[in-house]
């Protein structure tokens, strides 16, 4: 089935919860515009979730996957950050403990930071299990391959 919503669309797989809503700015951010962020993940997604997995990522198993594609200023995509213009394709090489926002004992996980249609955007992924990120992989990448991101984030 495919999610759109402002400006990305994906194909939720068989098993997965894909979401696409807009972030309301943080309290410091009165002049921001709400930004875009698309989640996706093998188990139901909480209502109340963080842009990265807060309330997500502890409900894993070693078999789930969670993908948060955040989309940020786009002010942001003339930073030196945000310089790749190439998405990413995640390998399971590119994945470690360390790589976890919220470290949780097994999980893995990866960001990337890139921009494409002059929006600046981080792919954020967990990997329920880190021995297991051959075969978790695969299934982010089956959800990545069908992305599409539009030059517009209003649609």
């Amino acid at each position: 089935m495919k999610v759109r919503g402002h400006g990305m669309a994906v194909d939720a797989p068989p098993g997965w919860e894909v979401r696409i809503r807009r972030r309301l700015p943080e309290s410091g951010e009165p002049e921001a515009r709400p930004r875009p962020v698309l989640h996706a993940a093998t188990i139901a997604l909480p209502e109340v979730r963080g842009d990265f997995g807060g309330n997500v990522t502890g409900l894993m198993t070693q078999d789930d996957v969670f993908v948060s594609l955040f989309e940020y200023e786009p002010s942001a995509a003339a930073t030196p950050l945000f310089a790749s213009h190439k998405r990413p394709v995640p390998t399971p090489q590119d994945f470690s403990p360390a790589g976890l926002q919220r470290s949780i004992a097994g999980q893995s996980g990866r960001q990337y930071f890139f921009q494409e249609s002059g929006r600046a955007f981080c792919l954020y992924v967990v990997l329920g299990s880190h021995a297991r990120r051959a075969v978790l992989v695969r299934a982010v990448r089956a959800v990545l391959d069908s992305l599409e991101l539009s030059a517009g984030a209003d649609s």
